[in-house]
């Protein structure tokens, strides 16, 4: 790698933050030399873990107390060097932004006008669709930036394995159907969704966005985008149809047992020892993945982002519990303050939560084969896998999201094609060949935990884009197209098919997608 690294400004020192600071780490040659963060802890608890040191101090441009005192430094700093004053700091190469979702359009947008910068944004790309459209149209007129976004489900060995499989070896020749199921938990659906910072979609999105874009990117990426990112000339199989079914089915106060009483927190609540919702038996306790369980990180940290400055012993636990124990009275709390905040201990059929807690979104494709290559010379054997519809016969694709499971995100792929067909879990990938009757499965390596390694995956291909372009004389498309895999109209895609499906669900329709991407996607 090169002698001059790609330096990396994090902004937002939350779990993401915290999470792709370490894939940096542990991935590639990047280095973090600055942090932007509201929350003073949070902010020098980063910087001493990963940039300045436990015992050093911050120097000038490490840290910063949010993106707009990040952008008004780097103003500045860029004016007194072109002045050639003595003694400017060298400049970041790539920002990873990771923000509240609503942030996301304000942040880079105003990082893409400022210029010279690489961007990796955290998904969702944004919570409204104007949003991300108005991103598109800012990142196009940004000259030489990489971007890149938070769908690391692309970047897992497992997921690359897969669609190596299904589009270069064609493992079970065209493909006909998939039904892909992203299992949420029964328990951390109650953390994010109904006690946390994605449980209402008018301060953040709906959950099919907030947790389940990733899915709706992997459907288009096996199935829509063309098997090379790095031909220009190549074209999409675009959706003909989408629909949505979906609803918020169990986390409201009609499903609440009737021995709960008037109960609106579980540390109050006459059935607490025997609820497995319980924020005691979740957070505190030891049989999930609680401070019971030696456990200071995720999720416990999220309700005491400051757990591990506590003695290890009952400090913590006294920390964790009056947090716990913080409720609200609707009658006495305006439903603005109530919604700036999670509730961790509140009751899950007590809450403000109004998101699906179930989902299944249907995609359809007709067949749309290109014109016939010229460049096989006449009369040249097909090869005995090959496609008439070169990969772009009818299809259908099957979404569901679901709350309610053992497993904790570890999604599962049912896909069927001509030939065989293919079943592919968090861990291996089976394959079923009809023709020769062979069953052969694939266990991919499993890098790192953080989405079966599709954090530092992620990670890596970024920083290995940035540094092309920095250290080796790339330009900007040609590292995204070798090194993200995947270009800026197919973030913008993903996205929008996640709002043409709401639409679809809300409405109770079946939307065609060239009318809706034509009437909703204006100008791009």
């Amino acid at each position: 790698m090169s002698a001059s690294p790609p330096r990396v400004l994090v902004i937002g020192a939350g779990s993401r933050g915290c999470a792709y600071a370490d894939a940096i780490e542990s991935s590639c040659n990047g280095v973090v030399v600055a942090v932007a963060e509201p929350d003073p802890y949070k902010r020098d608890r980063f910087g001493r873990s990963r940039i300045w040191g436990a015992t050093g101090s911050p120097g000038e441009g490490a840290q910063f107390d949010g993106w707009r005192d990040y952008v008004s430094y780097e103003k500045r700093r860029r004016e007194r060097a072109a002045a050639r004053e003595e003694g400017v700091p060298p400049g970041v190469d790539a920002v990873f932004v990771c923000v509240l979702d609503e942030m996301h359009r304000e942040v880079v947008v105003a990082l893409s006008e400022l210029g010279g910068l690489h961007i990796m944004c955290e998904k969702p790309l944004a919570t409204s669709l104007d949003d991300c459209v108005d991103m598109y149209a800012s990142l196009r007129t940004s000259e030489g930036t990489v971007f890149s976004v938070g769908h690391v489900l692309r970047y897992s060995p497992h997921n690359m394995m897969l669609r190596k499989l299904l589009l270069e070896d064609r493992a079970i020749g065209d493909v006909l159907s998939v039904i892909h199921t992203e299992p949420v938990g029964w328990w951390h659906f109650t953390h994010s969704y109904v006690r946390g910072n994605w449980r209402r979609e008018s301060t953040t999105a709906p959950s099919l966005l907030t947790k389940s874009c990733h899915d709706i990117d992997v459907l288009l990426w096996l199935l829509c985008s063309p098997p090379s990112c790095t031909d220009p000339n190549s074209a999409p199989h675009l959706p003909s149809t989408v629909s949505s079914s979906g609803a918020l089915q169990y986390f409201k106060k009609s499903r609440k047992p009737a021995a709960a009483g008037s109960a609106t927190n579980c540390l109050s609540c006459p059935i607490e020892e025997s609820c497995k919702y319980s924020a005691k038996r979740v957070y505190v306790g030891g049989e999930l993945r609680g401070l019971g369980a030696c456990n200071s990180g995720w999720p416990v940290k999220i309700v005491v982002p400051d757990i591990e400055d506590y003695d290890s012993g009952g400090e913590a636990r006294e920390a964790l519990l009056a947090k716990l124990k913080e409720d609200y009275d609707r009658s006495s709390m305006p439903d603005s303050e109530i919604a700036k905040r999670p509730w961790f201990g509140r009751c899950v059929y007590e809450s403000d939560n109004d998101v699906c807690d179930e989902q299944i979104v249907t995609i359809t494709w007709d067949e749309d084969p290109l014109p016939a290559s010229p460049s096989k010379p006449p009369g040249s054997a097909p090869s005995p896998t090959a496609d008439p519809m070169g990969g772009r016969g009818a299809k259908t694709a099957t979404f569901h999201m679901v709350a309610q499971t053992k497993k904790i995100c570890e999604r599962y792929t049912h896909l069927y094609g001509v030939d065989g067909e293919m079943y592919a879990d968090s861990r291996t990938i089976t394959v079923e060949d009809f023709r020769t009757g062979e069953t052969r499965t694939y266990t991919p390596r499993l890098e790192s935990l953080g989405h079966g390694g599709g954090d530092v995956g992620l990670a890596r291909q970024f920083i290995l884009a940035v540094d092309k372009v920095k250290n080796h004389g790339w330009d900007a498309d040609k590292a995204q197209r070798e090194f993200i895999g995947c270009t800026v109209e197919e973030v913008i895609r993903s996205h929008a098919l996640v709002f043409c499906a709401e639409e679809a669900r809300t409405g109770k329709k079946v939307v065609d997608w060239n009318e809706w991407w034509a009437d909703k996607v204006r100008g791009l």
